[in-house]
């Protein structure tokens, strides 16, 4: 065995995935299951009426573009643009500029407004003069449909 030597190997830099791809997994399912309890919307009781149309039938009006900016009854406003989740606790001047940037890309689209039943009618009309004064030509009022 005297001229025996072992083979030299080469060390090869290879990371270890399994570890990572592991956490990945249970972030993700931490994920699915806390998704169903994060609110989508501003949580507002719209005024009933019977003649009002349904919004599907507003957006078909419209290119289907349909932003929607809601008011609570504490006075906070929050945008939706195409059935996106709201962004919530918005100013009224970042609403307005949310609202003319979707119409300068969708100019048909359909704006509407809606205020919680109990929000005072000063903030509504204050939110439709401002939408007017930014030379938003169009702007609806959202109801909820009353049962006949």
């Amino acid at each position: 065995m005297a001229g025996y030597q072992p083979k030299k190997r080469k060390m090869t830099a290879e990371i270890n995935v399994v570890p990572y791809i592991d956490v990945m997994l249970v972030l993700l399912i931490i994920f699915m299951v806390t998704s169903p309890f994060i609110t989508q919307g501003v949580d507002v009781e719209l005024p009933k009426t019977q003649t009002a149309k349904p919004t599907s039938e507003l957006a078909e009006e419209g290119d289907g573009g349909f932003i929607i900016v809601e008011i609570t009854k504490d006075g906070s406003l929050g945008v939706s643009l195409n059935n996106d989740p709201f962004k919530r606790h918005l100013s009224l001047k970042e609403a307005i500029v949310m609202v003319r940037a979707e119409l300068s890309i969708h100019p048909k689209s359909v704006v509407a407004v809606g205020g919680d039943a109990a929000t005072p009618y000063a903030d509504v009309v204050r939110v439709l003069d401002q939408l007017s004064q930014a030379g938003i030509p169009k702007v609806g009022l959202l109801t909820d449909v009353r049962d006949k």
